[in-house]
C-alpha cells in the first residue's frame, strides 16, 4: 500500500485560498483542490463519520455532534466512543485487503475504544474536587506518557473556549510527526482546528482573519513538507466552510412559550427537564433536532417551527429521507437555519434563572453547542472574574469560571446548513489529481478518495447496513 495522510483543517474553504494561505495554496496549485458537497448537517462529527465510512449520516447513525439519547431521555454532546458510529471504517476495509495496515487517528472524532492502532485525543481530568485538568487519552496507553514528556500537556485551554488559539493544532501536528516518526503507520489522520475558532468569531473576513490564516498555513505547510519527506501522499480535507452569520435564533425559547418545554428547579435557577418536555429542540449551529415527546403535538409543533423567523426548512420523515438523515437517533422534525441565522440552545425567559454552567464553558452540560463560548462577556467583568477564580484554583479551593453571556450577536459565522456554493463549502486537495473520480466530491466519495491514495480499489469493498453486524448506542 501507499502510505497517506489525511490533514483535516476545519473551515478550510476554497475562498479562503490565496494570499493569505501562501503554502496551502501552493499545494494546491501542484496537484488539484475539488469542491466536496457539504452533508446535512455540515458539523464536525457527522461529516467525520461519513468521510471514514464512506455512508450517510442516516447509515453510520452520526446525526450531529450530539443528540437527545432516548433511552437515558439525556442530550450528550462530544461523546468519544468510537462504538457510536455503526458503520465499518476506513482502516476495517483496508485491514481485509492487507491485515498489516496500521492506522493513526490523531484527534479526529470518536477516537476511544476503536480498533486504530494508535490514537490520540483530549481527554481531561475531573477529580472530585471540581477542578477540570488537561490531559489527553491515547492508545496504547503508554503513547500518552511519551507525547507529554516530549511535548508537555496537550493544551486543552486553547483548544475550545476565550483563549482558543494556534497552541492546541500545533501539538496536534507534532504529535502526528512523532507517532509517524516511531510507527510510520499506513495511514495517518489529523486533525487541525484552529481556523474554526476565528471563523466563527469574525465569520468569513480575510483581514480579520489574517493572523489565524497564517498561523495555520505554517503548521499545516510544514506537516504536509513533513510528510512528503518521507515518502507519504498527503490529502488535505475540511469539513465545511463557514457563513457569515449575525441572527441568533432561539428554538427553545419559543417552544417555552408554546408550553412545550419543562424545566427542573435547582437553587433557583432552571434545567431543561428533556424526559417531561412535550418538544424540545437539540440545537447544532444551523440545524437542530426537534424531538417530540407527545406525538398528539405534532402538528403544533411543526407549524410553531415554520413559522419562526430564522427557519428555512422544517424536514420531517421524506426531508430527513431525502437528506440521508433518516436515523432513529433523529428528531421527529430537523430544522435548518436561513443563510445569516443560526440556532442557540437557550431555553430560559429570564437570564438569571439560567443554569450556573450556561455562563462557563461546559461543552457536556449544555444540552446543544454554543459558540458563545468563545467570547469573554463583554457585559460584566469577565477578565475580573476569571482573575478571582484562577486565584482560587492555584490556591487549590473550588471556583466556578462563569465568564460567558448569553449575546449570541457577538457570534459572526456558523455552519451546518446544506446547498452553500461550492467556494464556501468544503475541499479536497491532493498532489495526485489522477486519484479524483471527477471534479466535485459528494461526501461519501471522500472515503473512496482515501482509498484510491492507499492504492485499494473501493469496488472490492462490499458492505451494507442489511449484512453488517452493529452495536447501537444511544
Amino acid at each position: 500500500m501507499q502510505r497517506t495522510a489525511v490533514i483535516n483543517i476545519v473551515g478550510l474553504s476554497p475562498d479562503l485560498l490565496g494570499p493569505h494561505l501562501p503554502r496551502l495554496t501552493a499545494f494546491a496549485g501542484r496537484g488539484k483542490q475539488v469542491p466536496v458537497e457539504s452533508l446535512l448537517p455540515a458539523v464536525t462529527c457527522s461529516v467525520q463519520a461519513t468521510y471514514l465510512t464512506g455512508r450517510w449520516p442516516g447509515e453510520h447513525g452520526i446525526v450531529g455532534n450530539g443528540w437527545y439519547f432516548r433511552d437515558e431521555c439525556e442530550v450528550k454532546f462530544w461523546r468519544q466512543s468510537n462504538r457510536l458510529i455503526e458503520a465499518p471504517k476506513i482502516w476495517d476495509v483496508a485491514r481485509e485487503r492487507d491485515p498489516s495496515f496500521t492506522v493513526a487517528n490523531i484527534c479526529w472524532w470518536y477516537n476511544m475504544y476503536s480498533s486504530a492502532d494508535y490514537a490520540v485525543t483530549p481527554r481531561p481530568m475531573y477529580p472530585a474536587d471540581g477542578r477540570k485538568l488537561p490531559d489527553c487519552y491515547t492508545q496504547p496507553t503508554e503513547l500518552r506518557g511519551e507525547l507529554q514528556a516530549k511535548l508537555g500537556t496537550f493544551p486543552l485551554f486553547s483548544y475550545w473556549g476565550p483563549n482558543a488559539n494556534i497552541s492546541s493544532s500545533r501539538w496536534i501536528a507534532e504529535a502526528a510527526k512523532y507517532v509517524e516518526e516511531k510507527h510510520s503507520p499506513t495511514l495517518n489522520l489529523v486533525y487541525l482546528p484552529h481556523l474554526d475558532y476565528g471563523l466563527q468569531k469574525y465569520g468569513p473576513d480575510q483581514d480579520a482573519m489574517k493572523d489565524d490564516l497564517a498561523a495555520i498555513d505554517e503548521v499545516a505547510g510544514d506537516l504536509i513538507d513533513f510528510y512528503e519527506r518521507r515518502g507519504v501522499s498527503v490529502i488535505v480535507v475540511s469539513e465545511y466552510g463557514i457563513e457569515r452569520a449575525w441572527r441568533p435564533v432561539h428554538l427553545n425559547r419559543a417552544l417555552r412559550e408554546a408550553g412545550l418545554i419543562a424545566v427542573r428547579e435547582e437553587l433557583g435557577r432552571e434545567l431543561l427537564d428533556a424526559g417531561v418536555s412535550a418538544a424540545f429542540a437539540v440545537a447544532d449551529h444551523q440545524v437542530a433536532h426537534v424531538y417530540v415527546n407527545d406525538p398528539a403535538r405534532m402538528d403544533e409543533v411543526r407549524a410553531l417551527l415554520e413559522r419562526l423567523p430564522g427557519v428555512a426548512e422544517v424536514l420531517d420523515e421524506e426531508g430527513k429521507h431525502r437528506h440521508h438523515l433518516d436515523h432513529p437517533r433523529a428528531g421527529e422534525f430537523v430544522v435548518v437555519a436561513e443563510p445569516g441565522a443560526w440556532f442557540t440552545y437557550y431555553y430560559w425567559l429570564d437570564d438569571a434563572r439560567a443554569p450556573d454552567f450556561a455562563r462557563t464553558v461546559d461543552i457536556h452540560r449544555k444540552p446543544g453547542y454554543d459558540p458563545v463560548e468563545l467570547f469573554m462577556d463583554p457585559h460584566s467583568p469577565a477578565k475580573v472574574k476569571a482573575g478571582v477564580a484562577l486565584a482560587k484554583k492555584k490556591l487549590g479551593f473550588r471556583y466556578l469560571l462563569d465568564v460567558i453571556g448569553f449575546d449570541g450577536t457577538l457570534v459572526r459565522g456558523s455552519h451546518g446548513r446544506a446547498g452553500v456554493g461550492p467556494g464556501a463549502g468544503p475541499l479536497l486537495i491532493t498532489a495526485q489529481p489522477e486519484l479524483l473520480p471527477q471534479d466535485h466530491l459528494a461526501p461519501t466519495d471522500v472515503f473512496g478518495v482515501i482509498l484510491a491514495h492507499l492504492g485499494l480499489a473501493q469496488e472490492a469493498w462490499d458492505w451494507s447496513p442489511e449484512t453488517q453486524p452493529v452495536t447501537r448506542e444511544g
